[in-house]
């Protein structure tokens, strides 16, 4: 049986370029590389061939099927182009788009209080983490002999404190220090708010934290009264929670005022039942021995400050039950808000 090579070869061709489709690649390949392909029967009829025509049968099949096999590996990279195009044309698919992730609700809560508090006219400054004993706790009327100091006195550092020797530098556990810092380098008047982390030596809980956030506000300038910071804190207040929010000022102790209060907020304002008021935050006057800390005139100025935390703002204002939330990175916790 003879083979006319040639024409088999340009028919494969012409064949090939009428490929359109993954079923018409998959009929062209039976015909030639099947089991009962061209190919194979060229390979077959060697038996009934001329000793002398079996080596040019055999050389011509092997051509066939190393053309064939390149028509396909060609024509199967157009094929998934064309697919591949016609998907980025089709105008009819839905979109897919990016995820895009959001702030933290931390840093939400934060961006809103330091805005409704710029809008009160004070402005933000932030102050360092790792603190001195000075700014952390002298400066603020907390000797090393104050009770208060046992609930901060920790996460101290091995750098030594350049300024006093023998003391080391510590994480500062409140965000108080920015009051000494600021004071000690600016006159008054003044109307700032510090934000930040803070550290204590707590032990981790459903409300409690070894690291945490909080807000520090201070005004001070020759008049400042205590009703100025009733009047503040309501507002503030109000714009948080709300306007039909109720408030209360209980008579406290902070060593760096005097007086102090902390400000309870209604709880069922927040649909909770189980309480009926709930705390928020601490305040007072500055005492007069944090402006004789910082070089200030005595009996020259008077100041108001207050203190947050921006967790438990944010716990409160909707409906957290449980601080380590905001920390385990739990992508069905964070994307609520």
């Amino acid at each position: 049986m003879s083979w006319n090579f040639a024409e088999i070869l340009e028919q494969a061709k012409t064949e090939a370029q009428a490929v359109d489709s993954p079923q018409a690649m998959e009929a062209f390949r039976l015909k030639y590389l099947g089991k009962k392909g061209l190919v194979a029967a060229i390979f077959g009829s060697l038996g009934q061939a001329q000793p002398q025509e079996k080596a040019a049968i055999g050389k011509g099949a092997n051509d066939l099927r190393q053309l064939v096999e390149a028509l396909m590996a060609g024509k199967s990279t157009g094929l998934k182009s064309s697919q591949v195009q016609q998907e980025r044309i089709d105008m009819s698919l839905p979109g897919t788009g990016e995820r895009l992730g959001h702030t933290h609700i931390l840093t939400q809560t934060m961006q809103e209080i330091t805005t409704i508090f710029e809008q009160m006219g004070f402005v933000t400054i932030e102050t360092p983490e790792i603190e001195t004993e000075f700014h952390n706790f002298t400066g603020l009327n907390i000797p090393v002999d104050h009770p208060s100091r046992d609930a901060f006195d920790t996460f101290y550092l091995h750098a030594e404190d350049p300024t006093a020797k023998g003391r080391r530098l510590l994480l500062r556990s409140h965000t108080s220090p920015g009051q000494v810092r600021i004071m000690k380098h600016h006159k008054p008047p003044l109307a700032v708010i510090v934000p930040g982390r803070v550290y204590r030596p707590d032990a981790v809980d459903a409300s409690h934290s070894f690291m945490f956030h909080q807000l520090e506000g201070l005004l001070v300038d020759e008049k400042a009264q205590f009703s100025e910071l009733k009047g503040l804190l309501t507002e503030f207040c109000k714009r948080f929670f709300g306007p039909k929010v109720v408030m209360r000022f209980r008579p406290h102790f902070f060593p760096f005022t005097e007086p102090s209060a902390e400000v309870d907020i209604n709880a069922e304002i927040l649909g909770i039942q189980r309480k009926k008021w709930l705390e928020i935050l601490g305040c007072g006057m500055v005492n007069p021995k944090v402006f004789e800390a910082v070089g200030y005139p005595k009996g020259k100025y008077r100041g108001l400050a207050f203190g947050m935390g921006i967790e438990r703002m944010a716990m409160l204002k909707y409906g957290i039950n449980d601080i380590r939330l905001f920390y385990e990175n739990d992508v069905r916790f964070l994307k609520q808000f």
